[in-house]
């Protein structure tokens, strides 16, 4: 296997940046963002400037995510400044690229500006490195997904508000510490220091000092109780910490897939040389998941030589760290790494960061999951500790049970709807509890866990149960029932909760979608378009596609066999002109399914199964749309323009999904449906 690792491609970053007093470069310019995509355009090439005394936020683009800074098939390339080449290839109108091949490299822009809650989804750093290699220092929006800020933060870029650019562009310099005053002292210095592999070499040499942290006793919520509990230096001593503070904190494990590893391992060869090794492989993972269908797309077929080289540095890695390998095998993968990190690894209090958004999908464990980028993940993965700054939290409290045409994903799409769509969850911690939360099975709250980055969110953690304990007995035979239950983390009863704490009731919860937005319009494909069925009217479907990390467990599948056996037995198959997909989450629910008779009962139905992995999700294998004009209901996580492919996709939970493919329309399931 002869692959040329470029390790000095991030040479560039540890250039002198940034400096003590920030302001615009002669000749260099701005770019905003607008709703108006055609003064994107007129910006790009026309040479219109403009400036924000003349613009409201009101103007500017919101919730733009990271599938439209560097959509996957930007991904196929690990080598950044090939990444920048394509920098907002996803961000369409009517179907065409607004942005060009290297149309933001060569504009000359220095400062991008935007609405709310810039970068969310996917926690890729192509997408921070896409403005950041395109020659971007300074990024300017409303708010930000948490995720997204942190990858601009390790790549050193600095981050500032509206008011800052009026007065950039009227030619005023503003100092570094305005930049970087809003930020906690360990943040700060990062960003000062020009990104988190110059901070983690000037701290090991001894040129950095952290700040101490000392806050003292107080009541605490889950999450400030893990990160309590990971403190270095603790040495057996009770620590407390609070909202922001700054620390750092042991890491349990982690892992990488075949998108991110070959920038792990380049960033690592680049940063400590070729022949560096990590100090406890064993803690971390590769998983081969994400594009093991890819090929078969006819869209990724130019890509093929890119994919290839991606598993192979993977393959290279993992020989060279000796990480745990869950590499596919004869084509078949392991599972989906979030779904198969729980069921093997991830235990109740653990910290566990990864190089994918979905990672907070753990926390239904009661654990400490949420995802990296690129760039993090190679300084923790060397490291062996993460530089934590403790979320605000924000709690919900569950009474009630749901009715039986409801899911979990029918909770989290109404609080994506009800409080996400408002910033409530923006970069807290989830915590969910209440006596409500008992009738919602393990993979029930994974669900929820797993659509926390949907909402923005830090991260999802589920209260620990007598569930928690059943469940994971099941799957560990080194842990005993007393094992995991005093590793129990649970918040104190007077914790405060800086996001407040919301009772939902699980009896008023409704079958729901998240409609597909209309991007033309300014209306963003997004989650948080959520919509009751029964005010759809009628939405005629031609796929109907289930699986996914988010649904593709246990349970899930037992929640599409009960829909289809009852079709079945009203001599019902997949509707005429309806192509049904399920993709099984990993091989142990391949395995469950083949075992309860599941699958057969799938394809008497009509049913057209996946092997597990990813696909349909991230616009990588079957189940995808072909045209604008096709309709999707899906039980995957996102429905962002073009993410699945060109079409209209409604999210809508595991029994709606299914109902629908029989109905050939978006139908709420209820146990009489097909009587």
């Amino acid at each position: 296997m002869a692959i040329s690792i470029p390790w000095g491609w991030c040479v560039q970053m540890s250039e002198s940046w940034p400096p003590e007093q920030v302001s615009l470069t002669p000749g260099k310019r701005v770019l905003f963002l607008t709703k108006d995509l055609d003064l994107i355009r007129k910006q790009l090439y026309d040479g219109l400037d403009l400036k924000m005394s003349d613009l409201s936020v009101d103007d500017l683009l919101d919730d733009i995510n990271t599938d439209v800074m560097t959509p996957a098939w930007v991904c196929f390339d690990h080598d950044p400044a090939v990444i920048a080449e394509n920098a907002y290839a996803g961000l369409l109108y009517k179907g065409e690229r607004v942005f060009g091949p290297l149309a933001l490299k060569e504009g000359g822009f220095e400062v991008i500006v935007s609405g709310h809650r810039k970068g969310t989804g996917s926690s890729r750093e192509t997408a921070s490195q896409c403005e950041r290699w395109s020659g971007i220092r300074t990024v300017i929006a409303a708010s930000f997904a948490p995720i997204h800020e942190r990858n601009n933060i390790n790549l050193g870029q600095l981050m500032g508000d509206y008011e800052m650019l009026v007065r950039l562009q009227d030619g005023e310099s503003i100092p570094l510490a305005e930049f970087t005053s809003k930020y906690d002292p360990v943040t700060r210095l990062i960003l000062e220091n020009g990104g988190i592999f110059q901070f983690a070499k000037k701290m090991e040499s001894g040129q950095i000092t952290l700040p101490e942290s000392s806050t003292d006793e107080r009541p605490m919520t889950m999450v400030e109780k893990m990160i309590a509990n990971k403190l270095l230096g603790q040495n057996g001593s009770a620590r407390f910490v609070k909202p922001h503070d700054a620390v750092l904190a042991a890491v349990d494990g982690g892992y990488s897939h075949e998108y991110t590893t070959a920038q792990v391992h380049t960033f690592l060869g680049q940063e400590y040389g070729a022949d560096y090794q990590l100090p406890n492989p064993a803690k971390f993972a590769v998983f081969e998941d994400h594009l093991l269908y890819a090929t078969g797309v006819p869209r990724y077929g130019p890509f093929v030589e890119k994919i290839q080289t991606l598993r192979d540095m993977q393959v290279l890695f993992q020989r060279h760290t000796g990480v745990r390998d869950y590499s596919a095998v004869d084509g078949v993968s392991p599972g989906i790494c979030h779904q198969v990190a729980r069921e093997e690894f991830i235990d109740v209090g653990d910290f566990i960061q990864a190089t994918d958004s979905h990672t907070c999908m753990g926390g239904a464990s009661n654990a400490l999951t949420y995802g990296v980028g690129a760039t993090e993940y190679a300084n923790l993965v060397y490291n062996q500790f993460a530089f934590v700054n403790v979320p605000e939290s924000i709690r919900f409290e569950f009474i009630g049970t749901l009715d039986p045409g409801c899911t979990a994903k029918d909770i989290i799409l109404h609080i994506l709807w009800k409080h996400a769509k408002h910033s409530d969850t923006l970069d807290r911690s989830m915590e969910f509890g209440g006596p409500g939360l008992a009738s919602l099975s393990m993979d029930e709250r994974a669900t929820l866990c797993n659509m926390a980055t949907e909402c923005s969110a830090k991260t999802g953690i589920c209260e620990p149960d007598e569930l928690t304990v059943s469940w994971l007995l099941k799957r560990r035979s080194n842990l005993t029932a007393d094992d995991i239950r005093a590793a129990f983390v649970l918040p104190d009863e007077d914790a405060h909760y800086d996001g407040g704490v919301h009772t939902i009731d699980l009896t008023e919860i409704r079958p729901m979608v998240a409609h597909p937005g209309d991007p033309d319009q300014g209306v963003p494909s997004d989650p948080t378009n959520g919509a009751y069925i029964s005010d759809l009217g009628e939405v005629k479907i031609d796929i109907a596609y289930a699986g996914s990390c988010t649904a593709g467990k246990d349970d899930d599948f037992a929640y599409y066999a009960m829909v289809t056996q009852a079709a079945l037995d009203a001599n019902l198959t997949v509707a005429e002109g309806v192509e049904c997909y399920i993709q099984f989450g990993s091989k142990a629910v391949k395995d469950l399914s083949a075992q309860m008779g599941w699958t057969a009962l799938f394809e008497r139905a009509g049913v057209k199964l996946i092997d597990p992995g990813c696909g349909a999700c991230i616009g990588a294998g079957p189940g995808i749309s072909d045209d604008a004009e096709q309709v999707t209901v899906s039980a995957i996580n996102r429905n962002f323009q073009g993410r699945s492919g060109p079409g209209r996709l409604y999210l809508a939970s595991p029994l709606t999904v299914m109902a629908s493919a029989f109905t050939g329309r978006i139908t709420a399931w209820h146990p009489s449906l097909f009587n």
